[in-house]
């Protein structure tokens, strides 16, 4: 019922910051009235809800299964410099995962705050396929958080910090359904190397807190670290509302100082949002527009 209710409200959160920070045609600001690129940004609030599974052998041999709720935001737009060929996008997004070891009788949280930043080189109709593009370019993570159990009786929490450089590419197919425009999604962001955070094996976090410093920061690579994010989703224009919905999968695993971690989710996408451009004031738009997706 706690996790029902958490849905509830994060849903509503997402629907009262949706209909607060979109306008239908955009906003109004001084700007310059010779500009002949006009850049629309595709903003969008989403909501996740699906399956989470939990190891951190710090606390627990075994892992534990349950909800997974997710509130994110996506800035994405064209570039200043070469609108035509690239963009950058802008994601932040906060994660709660309750679950339950396999008897049912002990739960484990987890709760992570990530932001990820990417620009990308794009191509039109590759391999001649019309009303396609695709992306790929460098892109970098932060991610941080704690997972909690308190069934432990001397490490009830251990902290997750992670930062790395990857590479973010994505596919992007425009058609129409029902008159409207629908933009059909596959996006997949691989960190390669970074530094992360992780105690030793029975260090508690009172030596840490005491001055035992060494060995807590490791060099992140694919040899002890692996994470993939993907998402296959679709937009749907409605007016100047666009409506998201899909799939987001997240694989995040980590093998370090005798400890062994994973992080797996598989969660429904829904979203609002719309593409915003910014409009002088008594001005009428003028130029080519620059869609970063369509």
């Amino acid at each position: 019922m706690r996790s029902l209710a958490t849905i509830r409200l994060a849903a509503a959160a997402l629907v009262l910051a949706a209909s607060a920070a979109l306008p239908a045609h955009g906003h109004e600001q001084e700007c310059d009235t010779s500009t002949q690129v006009l850049r629309p940004v595709v903003s969008m609030f989403t909501l996740d809800v699906g399956h989470a599974s939990l190891l951190d052998t710090y606390m627990t041999p075994v892992a534990y299964h349950g909800q997974n709720v997710r509130l994110g935001y996506e800035h994405f737009q064209a570039t200043g410099f070469a609108p035509l060929r690239w963009t950058r996008q802008l994601e932040v997004g906060v994660d709660y995962d309750h679950t339950r070891n396999p008897a049912g009788n002990h739960t484990m949280h987890s709760l992570m705050l990530e932001g990820r930043w990417s620009m990308m080189r794009r191509w039109y109709n590759p391999g001649g396929l019309r009303g396609t593009q695709l992306m790929i370019g460098p892109m970098t993570q932060l991610r941080g958080g704690a997972i909690y159990n308190g069934n432990n009786s001397n490490n009830v929490a251990t902290a997750k910090i992670h930062w790395a450089v990857g590479f973010n590419a994505m596919a992007v197919w425009n058609t129409r359904l029902l008159g409207r425009r629908l933009s059909l999604r596959y996006e997949g962001s691989l960190p390669v190397a970074g530094g992360f955070f992780s105690p030793d094996y029975d260090e508690a976090y009172y030596e840490i807190y005491e001055g035992n410093h060494r060995g807590l920061v490791h060099l992140g690579w694919w040899g002890n670290r692996f994470d993939f994010t993907h998402a296959l989703t679709a937009d749907w224009r409605l007016g100047g509302t666009t409506l998201r919905l899909g799939y987001r999968g997240r694989i995040e695993t980590s093998w370090v100082n005798h400890i062994n971690t994973h992080i797996f989710t598989h969660a429904l996408v829904i979203g609002i949002g719309g593409e915003l451009l910014s409009l002088c004031h008594g001005k009428k738009p003028r130029g080519a527009v620059v869609s970063p997706q369509y």
